[in-house]
Parts: C-alpha cells; structure tokens; sequence
C-alpha cells in the first residue's frame, strides 16, 4: 500500500484572486497550461489584464513572481544570465580582488533565476514581441529542456522545479510557428458589462449602483464609437470611476461634454471624434 506521504501533490488550479476577475474561460486555459507544463501565450487589447494575470496567478497560487520586461534591445541571453566583463576587467586593474572566479561576475537573469529557485515560481516574460523578430526562436531551447549553459564557466542551470510561464504579447510583430507550436495560446477578449461590472466593484466597493450604472453604459457607448485609435480600457475605467468619485459628480445629466474624458481618451484626434459623436441624439 502506497503510504500518503508519498502520494503525488494534488495539481495546481488556479480560479482567480481577490483583485483579479477571471472569465471560466481563461481560468481554463491557464489550468490547462500548468497541467500540460506547457508556457502560455497571451494576447487581446491594451488593458484586458493580460500583465497582471501572471501576477494574479502568483497570488492564488502562493507562489513567488518573476518579471521579465521585454524592450526593443533585449536579447534572449539577458533572461538567462549576464557576464559583467567590464567590472572583472575593472577589479583586475585595481588588484584588490581574485578575478580568476568568472562566477562572481555572472548574474542570473529572470529566466535563470525561476531555474535556479528551490521551488516553483511564475515568470511573467511581459511584451515578448517588442524584441528582434528572432528573440523568440532564441528561447525555443531554454523554454524546452528548461536549462541553458554558462560557457565562460561551463556551468549548467537546469530547472529544479519547471516554472509556470506567461508570456504576453501585444501583436506588434508576427511570433515564429516554431515558438507558437511550443505554447498554450489564449486571447482575452474584453470584458463584457456583467464581468466588468464585477472588476469595478473589486475597486470600488458599495459603489453607487446608479451610477455605475450610468458609467458603464457611457463607456461602452465611446468604446463602440468608429474611428478611435485607441479605445479606453479597463484601467482607463477604473481611473475615470476614481475621477468622478474624487469630485462628486454622479453623471446623472448627460452633456456633450463627458467629465475628466482625458481619463479615458489618451489621443488627440481620437478627442475631436468621441466629442463629434456626443452630440447625436444616439448618446442620450
């Protein structure tokens, strides 16, 4: 009889947090990426939650988070580790410390780092397509057998527990068929009003159902406005809940003029158009 101490852990399920709402669908998803060990990709519109879900993850899971900022200059090996040359090179000039221990000027990066951790951890590697179009394919190999090699030590760092990974993605570039085959990939549309209504009494609770009402209808109505460029998002919600709060203003008069309207629209032309669209009768 096999005794309950070595019994295999329950599997991990991870059903939202207390300050993240997720839709069943991407609670799914991301259960079914942990099982299959699988990294899971993200993409949907700015503001869908897509960063902070890897957070989220983190917390319900009782688990540490790693993050991984990708910009247009980084390079797949940053992730992994950095070898400062030039500080060895400094101390060497000095005499004052044994430089012939390369280790000591080698430091893990994110990814090295949820390898290296005793247990397991969330690596968040946010934005992967602001990086060289070949950025991608040059973590195929770590994101695979989960190790990569330090040859100017020869050291091996392999993953001591294999990390649960979120990558997100904006859409700027097109991601190689060689990295997607290798993920769980998953489009978080934006939420429709019963789940919003929820996100924004996480923010704000008891708040005034009127004039949540009120504010919800008003900005989904700019959201379906044609030509913006950029349509407000969740968080631009969120702040312009906050503005009106800040103020006491309960939108029950609607004008042409929507307050603090620069909490949820960020261009210039995109203002000349919501403005346009304020005064049809369309919007009463």
């Amino acid at each position: 009889m096999t005794s309950p101490s070595s019994s295999p852990p329950a599997p991990l399920r991870w059903t939202g947090s207390a300050d993240y709402i997720a839709s069943e669908d991407l609670q799914r998803i991301v259960n079914v990426a942990i099982a299959l060990q699988r990294p899971l990709l993200l993409r949907g519109e700015p503001g869908t939650g897509k960063t902070l879900l890897a957070r989220s993850i983190a917390e319900g899971l009782a688990l540490p988070l790693l993050t991984w900022h990708v910009k247009s200059t980084t390079k797949a090996r940053e992730g992994c580790y950095v070898y400062d040359a030039v500080q060895r090179l400094y101390d060497s000039r000095f005499q004052d410390k044994d430089v012939s221990d390369i280790r000591q000027y080698i430091k893990l990066g994110p990814l090295g780092q949820s390898f290296s951790a005793d247990g397991r951890v969330v690596l968040l590697i946010d934005e992967v397509d602001k990086a060289d179009v070949e950025f991608p394919n040059d973590l195929l190999h770590e994101l695979d057998a989960m190790s990569f090699a330090i040859p100017e030590t020869g050291d091996i760092v392999a993953a001591k527990t294999r990390p649960i990974v979120i990558i997100s993605s904006n859409n700027e570039k097109e991601l190689p068929d060689a990295f997607l085959r290798r993920v769980v990939f998953h489009y978080i549309d934006f939420p429709d009003e019963p789940l919003m209504a929820k996100i924004v009494d996480v923010h704000f609770p008891g708040l005034d159902r009127e004039l949540l009402s009120r504010a919800m209808t008003l900005f989904y109505q700019l959201r379906s406005v044609e030509g913006l460029r950029k349509k407000p998002s969740t968080s631009e919600l969120i702040d312009w809940i906050a503005a009106l709060l800040a103020h006491g203003l309960d939108l029950s008069q609607s004008t042409e003029d929507l307050p603090f309207i620069g909490t949820l629209i960020k261009r210039e032309r995109d203002l000349v158009v919501a403005k346009d669209a304020r005064r049809p009768k369309k919007w009463r």
